[in-house]
């Protein structure tokens, strides 16, 4: 059966964290009771997948997508029919407390589940309270045998990096990079389809079910880039309307910012689908068969074969297509 394409927008899995809190019902949510952490936006992955809400195709999930369309939507360097999911998971994330201290393997890492690769991801940061920051990257000159010691003596914390961030930076957190979001933050991530994490330290806090949760010294230990794996930090400040800023880019995906006042006429390529976060504003998104409004918040998965689009409105924008 031959579809017309276009822009599909997803019911969003909801992920309950013991470092949530509420935030994401400012970008329109539903959240059920208690510390929501994680709202995956587009995600084709065992541990949630999610449904289209619009259009022809509502009712069908991103793994039907992929099996019946994946050829045409998806472009010429989709990966999906391979690997047997999308290559791409797409979260906005609420800290209303620190994540644990923690690190994910590249695709090579022997010990990976069956089925999963590794995990290169970036970050935008939506919002940030005054002074919130972030653990990115070990102190220079901290070894394996240094770490591993400071893990030991409970010290783990004088390794760690730290900066202090705002909305609108942009960080790059290849697979290997020590890292963690800490209190006070909001924001969407772009990453490879991997649920993978190895937690280093975690506070001595209990999780959902009252016990500590479980740290995996030995597979971070293996698995860290002592001398870095290029993580990179971009401020966006000052970006003008109608141009993309590269903010991260890897083997798995490029991400751009953009900034739309008025009307924005684009294209997608036979290629890559494109990914579209709302990162600010309102608006409306139109294509050749149709149009919608968009609010921050919102994503949108845009098949390769969609071809010109519209963006109108006053709106930030971050978008993924793979390289």
């Amino acid at each position: 059966m031959s579809i017309q394409p276009y822009p599909l927008q997803f019911q969003p899995e909801i992920k309950e964290r013991i470092w949530g809190g509420r935030a994401l019902e400012q970008f329109g949510l539903q959240l059920p009771e208690g510390a929501v952490g994680e709202g995956w936006m587009i995600g084709d992955h065992p541990n949630g997948t999610t449904k289209v809400i619009n259009g022809e195709l509502a009712g069908k999930g991103l793994d039907e997508i992929r099996t019946a369309y994946g050829d045409v939507f998806f472009g010429s360097k989709d990966t999906s029919a391979k690997a047997g999911r999308f290559p791409l998971l797409i979260k906005l994330l609420d800290c209303n407390d620190d994540l644990s201290i923690q690190v994910h393997p590249t695709d090579d890492y022997e010990k990976l589940p069956a089925g999963e690769p590794g995990k290169t991801e970036m970050w935008y940061i939506l919002d940030a309270k005054p002074g919130a920051k972030i653990i990115y990257g070990l102190k220079e000159g901290v070894d394996r045998a240094a770490l591993a010691q400071a893990i030991a003596d409970n010290r783990i914390t004088e390794c760690l990096h730290e900066v202090e961030v705002k909305a609108g930076d942009a960080f790059y957190i290849p697979a290997g990079t020590v890292h963690a979001l800490c209190a006070g933050v909001v924001v969407a991530e772009i990453q490879q389809n991997s649920d993978t994490t190895y937690r280093l330290y975690d506070y001595d806090r209990p999780g959902l079910d009252g016990q500590l949760r479980e740290l995996h010294i030995e597979d971070s230990l293996n698995v860290i880039a002592y001398e870095g794996a290029g993580a990179t930090r971009t401020s966006t400040d000052g970006l003008a309307p109608g141009s993309w800023l590269e903010i991260a880019k890897s083997p798995y995906f490029v991400v751009d910012k953009g900034i739309v006042s008025g009307n924005w006429s684009l294209a997608t390529s036979a290629e890559s689908f494109v990914i579209l976060v709302i990162a600010e504003g309102a608006g409306t998104l139109s294509w050749t068969n149709g149009s919608q409004p968009v609010k921050a918040g919102e994503c949108f998965l845009l098949p390769a074969n969609l071809g010109e689009y519209q963006l109108d409105g006053q709106l930030t924008v971050i978008r993924s297509t793979l390289p």
